[in-house]
């Protein structure tokens, strides 16, 4: 079984505004509420594509409930763990910029963690974990490092997106997959990633320090894939930006629903991208229609092993 933890789950209220004036009375034309988070944007991305996941993290009060009816209408399983607080508002307004007010998470007692570890105990080779999004306050630092390290006596898969200071400690770990964005990549190595060469370059140091499969986002500049025997880099589609939330959890999504389908790691990297685009493209999580859609656009090129692309360019069909 494939299971999601988000540790801080929120209700996006997603407001597009037409022109937005500071100070002033401002009227919404359209607002969507969904149920927000990094690990449950995966969970509801990998159902579209045909793959159960069951969601574990915190949620509570009427605003969990929400999170929980949303999850159970979209038949997306789920074990959170009631923190009795409720679970965060993240309000996300849409107009000539895109600006967020992210609302503050619960407070987690040593009974709540010890919960979701214990969660985290049972799992086994079978199965793989994927941990998504920052870790709140409230935990230890090393909250990460302490289900990785389960995982790893477990032989359970571990999959990470996360940044920032969580990422830096997990590095070194054995894991699955790691998603780094170009921005995360390059305050990971303290170096700036702004071409296709460094991110395969610097993708490959996280290779051989233990991670299966990297992937590196690189917005509109495409993605690069480095794995244990290869190197890829992918195009992106093109399209209208109408939402940048979740597509980096959308690429880790198709990536990984493709690979637990059986799929080949080039045909998992091109679904993953395709997924990505597509929820770039849409107001909520795409769809299968949508990532099926934008397939055929998204062209896998072989790299050699210096990061940069070979002389012929081989697209992989």
């Amino acid at each position: 079984m494939i299971y999601t933890c988000t540790l801080n789950p929120s209700i996006d209220y997603v407001m597009n505004v037409d022109e937005f004036k500071p100070g002033d009375l401002n009227r919404a034309t359209q607002t969507f509420y969904y149920p927000g988070g990094k690990g449950i944007n995966v969970s509801r991305v990998m159902a579209r594509l045909g793959v159960n996941t069951i969601a574990l993290g915190f949620t509570g009060g009427f605003t969990g409930e929400f999170v929980k009816d949303f999850l159970n209408n979209e038949e997306i399983n789920h074990q959170f763990i009631d923190t009795e607080q409720n679970t965060r508002v993240n309000v996300k307004l849409k107009s000539q910029q895109e600006s967020e007010i992210n609302g503050p998470g619960p407070i987690l007692s040593s009974k709540h963690q010890e919960e979701l570890l214990e969660q985290v105990r049972t799992l086994t080779s079978e199965d793989t974990l994927i941990l998504a999004g920052s870790v709140p306050s409230s935990l230890p630092e090393d909250f990460y490092i302490t289900i990785a390290d389960m995982c790893s006596k477990n032989r359970t898969k571990l999959a990470v997106d996360t940044s920032g200071k969580a990422l830096k400690q997990l590095v070194g770990r054995p894991i699955y997959l790691l998603k780094p964005n170009h921005h995360e990549l390059g305050e990971l190595f303290n170096v700036s990633i702004d071409s296709m060469e460094k991110a395969a370059h610097y993708g490959k140091k996280l290779a051989d320090q233990g991670v299966q499969h990297v992937i590196v986002s690189m917005g509109g500049d495409g993605a690069v894939y480095i794995g244990p025997d290869q190197q890829l880099y992918s195009n992106v589609p093109k399209g209208q930006l109408k939402n940048s939330v979740g597509a980096g959890d959308s690429v880790v999504s198709g990536f990984l629903a493709s690979m637990a389908q059986g799929k080949s790691t080039e045909e998992a990297f091109r679904v993953g991208v395709a997924s990505g685009s597509a929820t770039a493209f849409q107001d909520d999580l795409c769809t299968a229609e949508d990532v099926e859609e934008l397939l055929e656009e998204v062209k896998i090129s072989s790299l050699n092993i210096g990061g940069k692309p070979n002389e012929n360019h081989r697209i992989i069909d």
